[in-house]
């Protein structure tokens, strides 16, 4: 059992594939509820806002806005150059010999499967000895576009919580990809919804069982419930057969909280009932649960990562732990017993200890082992320990051959109840993603491969670094073809995140492969500080109002690509989504000299005003509070404020999502509003579903992708 806030809240990130996103969520019911009675600011140094009412998410007058906005971008797409791109994306993503990724329920492996014919996808299951054949058999759970057609509602399957004993599950559900979801009992051996079972209305929050005819529940329960970031605050338990109002409270978050949770270990001789809250991004506090119905708080640091796996608890401080005179650095993992610890006894086992060139990035448990994933210079690496046995204390680590050296390798367990097994993912930005089985000790078994859907056998990558402004070392890796010449005109898309701890790793991409380096250009992803790359401090350092650093790491990377020749600056482009569109954003509105063009998706561009847009208020530990001094830094950095109608700035192009219920679509809508009133050259795209991803199916990922690679590649080739 892991509490972090990666497991329980998300991140606001587009994954390092580029090509799907994953962040935090918000409840839609509030997003087109925001107030905007006033056009004059809380703070008298911050100038009225002409264009808060674009804040109204589903307004008839704003919609009509972005309708009339999305026609900007139609000399993009109206060409027969573009129809073939996005035509030859979505044969990508819809292509069948794509890697099926299962999860193991029971004796089942099941996925959900896209494609032209199931556009929402199918849920459907498979067995162990089907699955490694080229060709499985699989049956069919649940048909999402079926569901959908039937009620009338774009549906789209968001996950399932499945416990022993594996025959019900709580699916979640949710309208056009939107964070806030309606969950609803289902039984596996009928493949039907239970009509007197478990369900929710749409919401955001959670609900998780406890045993078979009780729940865990987390939701919008009324007036007061949810927190200022809109999330729920309130753990209740509720019991089958009886109304949700009937439900009994076990905790309640400070209403000034993030949110609060809670979750079931069904590990068989340890099992426990834990609470969670979580005052902000990165503190959490866990608490057990006890049969008597008492909450005993976990007393490790708050900041800090707690697990616990059977005896052990398992801590990984993101601020450096002193325990006696003994100091555990940030970024370390360490092992208690767990009942002493409990019991006050402080004593640790170190299980790892990071340095100047490695972090631990992850960790998973099997049956009988601990596995950590590690990054050295953002190069992936595994350790693994046995997990001693009960009444033992020594850790020992274990011979695993079969790993490869380069690229990006991650592991979950196949089963951590009753097996070693782990799942591999295995990529690097040349070769297509494998999927292995691994026995711990064993060599890995290869049994899916990604189709090579470019190929990358003429292309070669790099890793470079940078001098940023106070002379840390930036890294990048640049992706370019073999006789690529060093002449300063090869168009470059420079491609960054740089927030909330996550890091930007190798990875293929059959569609940025096709799409922008088989035209010539050259492919650059900057690990930028704020990321996960090298550990908590390469985040904390970089926090509130040290975040100016972040777009100085980045323009570092993009004056040494013209530094040394690969491109200069009417070729190179920049692109960020979500947290990385405030970088980009940033990069318009404080570097315009550096770029020929910019991407900016699903942005935060209005830092006066995010924090009181949807699930903002949960990101203050990340930004600050702009509605107290912090301002007076955040404003640095904010390209809403930033924007001067006087400068010129390289032609931008803006997306966003209406259902995006995590990151207000204001924030583009705005920012495009004021680039319209100077004069600027601008695009804007607002897809009307797709949640923070900005495609709730393949067809509008291909559209949404094709206009991104289109827009950069005509700008940056003239």
């Amino acid at each position: 059992m892991t509490v972090s806030r990666w497991q329980t809240l998300g991140t606001l990130a587009l994954a390092s594939s580029l090509l799907t996103a994953t962040a935090f969520a918000a409840n839609p019911k509030s997003a087109s509820k925001v107030k905007t009675s006033s056009t004059k600011s809380m703070n008298s140094n911050v100038p009225a806002d002409p264009y808060l009412w674009l804040e109204d998410v589903e307004g008839e007058r704003q919609l009509a806005w972005v309708r009339e906005r999305n026609k900007s971008v139609e000399s993009l797409t109206s060409t027969a150059e573009f129809k073939k791109l996005e035509a030859d994306i979505l044969a990508q993503l819809d292509s069948k010999a794509k890697i099926p990724g299962v999860g193991k329920i029971g004796e089942f492996y099941y996925n959900l499967w896209k494609d032209e014919t199931n556009p929402r996808g199918l849920w459907r299951r498979t067995t162990l000895e089907e699955f490694r054949k080229s060709e499985p058999k699989w049956e069919t759970v649940l048909d999402l576009d079926a569901l959908g057609k039937a009620e009338n509602v774009n549906w789209v399957y968001k996950g399932a919580d499945c416990p022993p004993p594996y025959n019900r599950c709580l699916l979640e559900l949710s309208r056009g990809g939107a964070d806030a979801v309606e969950i609803r009992e289902f039984d596996l051996n009928t493949r039907t919804f239970i009509k007197d079972g478990f369900r929710l209305p749409e919401a955001k929050g959670g609900m998780t069982y406890m045993d078979a005819d009780t729940v865990f529940v987390s939701t919008d329960f009324g007036p007061g419930s949810m927190s200022p970031s809109g999330y729920p605050r309130i753990v209740k338990i509720w019991k089958r057969g009886t109304p949700l109002n009937a439900a009994k409270t076990v905790y309640e978050a400070g209403v000034k909280d993030m949110t609060a949770g809670a979750t079931h270990d069904f590990t068989p001789g340890y099992e426990r009932n834990f609470v969670y809250r979580v005052p902000d991004f990165y503190s959490t506090e866990l608490f057990e649960l006890t049969k008597a119905g008492k909450l005993v708080k976990v007393e490790a640091p708050d900041s800090a990562e707690k697990s616990v796996v059977r005896d052990w608890l398992l801590i990984k401080p993101r601020e450096d732990y002193k325990v006696g005179t003994t100091v555990y650095p940030a970024g370390s993992l360490i092992a208690a017993n767990y009942d002493q610890f409990k019991a006050g006894k402080r004593e640790f086992k170190v299980l790892f200890t990071p340095d100047a060139q490695t972090a631990l990035q992850s960790f998973t448990a099997t049956r009988n082992y601990l596995v950590l994933g590690t990054l050295q210079d953002v190069k992936s690496r595994l350790t693994v320990l046995k997990i001693p046995p009960a009444g033992q204390s020594d850790w020992q680590q274990v011979d695993q051959p079969g790993i490869p050296a380069i690229g990006d390798v991650s592991v979950s367990a196949v089963d951590a109840l009753e097996s070693d097994a782990l799942w591999m993912t295995s990529t690097d930005f040349l070769s297509p993603t494998t999927l292995s089985w691994l026995d711990v000790g064993s060599l890995p078994i290869a049994l899916k491969s990604n189709p090579m859907f470019w190929d990358g056998s003429n292309y070669q990558v790099k890793q470079e670094f940078a001098t940023s402004n106070d002379g840390t070392k930036i890294p990048y890796f640049i992706v370019m073809h073999k006789d690529t010449k060093l002449d300063s005109k090869n168009p470059t898309l420079l491609y960054g995140y740089g927030g909330f701890e996550v890091p930007m790793l190798p990875a293929y991409s059959g569609t940025r492969g096709m799409a922008w380096l088989d035209k010539g250009g050259v492919f650059v992803l900057a690990n930028i500080r704020g990321g996960g790359e090298y550990g908590p401090n390469w985040h904390q350092s970089v926090i509130k109002q040290n975040r100016h650093k972040v777009y100085e790491d980045f323009s570092s990377v993009a004056k040494h690509l013209v530094l040394t020749g690969v491109t200069s600056s009417e070729h190179l482009g920049a692109m960020g989504g979500s947290n990385g569109g405030l970088l980009t954003g940033n990069m318009l509105t404080q570097y315009p000299e550096l770029f020929g063009a910019i991407v900016i998706q699903v942005p935060l561009l209005d830092m006066y005003r995010y924090s009181q847009l949807l699930a903002g208020n949960s990101w203050m530990a990340e930004y600050g509070d702009p509605q107290t001094k912090d301002w007076e830094f955040i404003r640095t950095f904010s390209p809403y404020h930033l924007f001067d109608a006087k400068r010129q700035y390289p032609p931008t192009l803006f997306t966003t999502s209406t259902r995006d219920d995590r990151v207000h679509p204001a924030h583009a809508r705005k920012m495009m509003a004021k680039m319209l009133e100077a004069g600027k050259t601008a695009y804007y795209y607002e897809n009307i579903e797709g949640g923070h991803g900005g495609a709730a199916n393949n067809a509008q990922a291909a559209h949404m992708w094709a206009l991104s690679y289109t827009f950069l590649w005509n700008e940056l080739s003239k």
